[in-house]
């Protein structure tokens, strides 16, 4: 729970006093479809180890 409060703390403070607020709402999306990326990527990664995909 704390690395999630942690991780909370620091995209809000990331995103504090940026600029305009186009820039701010474009890293926002931009960071939001990192994070989707991400979670993809160890899904796909997850499924092939757990199917017993042969890394060869």
């Amino acid at each position: 729970m704390k690395t999630i409060l942690l991780v909370k703390e620091i995209y809000l403070e990331g995103f504090k006093n940026l600029g305009h607020l186009l820039v701010t709402k474009y890293f926002k999306v931009f960071a939001w479809f990192s994070f989707v990326m991400f979670a993809v990527v160890l899904y796909a990664f997850i499924f092939r180890v757990a199917t017993g995909f042969a890394f060869d």
